[in-house]
């Protein structure tokens, strides 16, 4: 076990939040967060950490909330389904 008694979640003034985790990752993936940490800290113009880069990189990516109902595309939704019932 951890000696860390860091909880695993921080509300921040701004309204997010700030996860902590610990992850394991291949040194090919770590060169590839170095890498946008450095086109990151090229576009600010200041220096970036692994953390912000990974941070920058989730943002930028957004998916949809786990508790959003996922639309459904008017051709699914219109097609008869397979029990035989329209």
């Amino acid at each position: 076990m951890s000696d860390r008694v860091t909880p695993p979640m921080h509300a921040m003034p701004d309204g997010e939040a700030e996860l902590a985790l610990v992850i394991r990752l291949p040194w090919e993936d770590v060169a590839r967060l170095g890498q946008e940490a450095g086109r990151l800290a090229a576009q600010t113009q200041r220096p970036v950490t692994l953390d912000e880069a990974v941070s920058h990189r989730l943002r930028s990516a957004r998916l949809p909330a786990a508790h959003a109902k996922p639309e459904q595309p008017a051709s699914v939704a219109s097609l008869p389904r397979m029990n035989g019932t329209a």
